[in-house]
């Protein structure tokens, strides 16, 4: 590796560390040289090098394990990805929302905490329905209520990539308070609510798709129209 200028120095470092992962030179799985020896390598502080590894972490490249040292997690960059994939259409994210509620719905039918049927009753209830109070706070509460849904899975790779969505997800509960497209009422949500307290996981994939099913047919029909 080549010693790095005095520019942008933990980009750099950055750049270099990574371009060593997606040679090769550094594997999946594999451990990257302690500090000291980045630091030697690229000619910098261990605070650049310290910072650079921040960096990869948040991006998903890197994972740091205590006491253990700092591992190569992966090649690509899936926040790359997630960025992409929060760019697609209405359609694209309601079915996308839909996979990921309907199966989080499942799981939470199996794992739920007996806590989480009270909790959520809770949530439902204070998210009202649309037009009582502000917009904006209606949104973010019936957000809650879903994000909850998806906390009971007790997955928690699916409940980050909820919370990567979320601002797409309000895209969609928002498109469902328009005249085009219908909002799920109360009931639809109680009956998720059951379904998921019946420990059926068959149950509660039926009650998710019911509560999504009248959007997809209504954006079908725009989208034809």
């Amino acid at each position: 590796m080549r010693p790095l200028s005095r520019t942008s120095l933990t980009d750099t470092a950055v750049e270099a560390i990574r371009t060593e992962i997606l040679c090769g030179r550094w594997p999946v799985g594999g451990t990257l040289p302690n500090e000291a020896m980045l630091s030697s390598l690229l000619s910098v502080s261990r605070g650049t090098v310290r910072e650079a590894v921040r960096v990869l972490v948040a991006k998903g490249y890197l994972e740091t394990r205590q006491g253990s040292g700092t591992y190569v997690r992966s090649k690509t960059d899936p926040s790359e990805s997630f960025s992409r994939a929060r760019g697609a259409g209405l359609r694209d994210l309601l079915e996308a929302r839909c996979a990921l509620e309907v199966e989080a719905a499942r799981m939470a039918a199996i794992r739920h905490a007996p806590a989480a049927i009270p909790a959520l009753r809770a949530l439902l209830e204070h998210r009202g329905r649309s037009g009582e109070g502000d917009r904006e706070e209606y949104i973010l509460r019936d957000l809650a209520f879903h994000k909850a849904v998806i906390a009971a899975s007790g997955n928690q790779a699916m409940i980050e990539i909820y919370a990567f969505f979320s601002a797409s997800i309000r895209e969609t509960i928002e498109a469902t308070l328009s005249d085009q497209l219908p909002e799920p009422d109360m009931q639809a949500h109680a009956d998720i609510i059951d379904a998921i307290a019946s420990g059926s996981p068959d149950k509660a994939d039926v009650a998710a798709r019911r509560f999504m099913a009248p959007i997809l047919a209504a954006l079908d029909r725009m989208l034809l129209s």
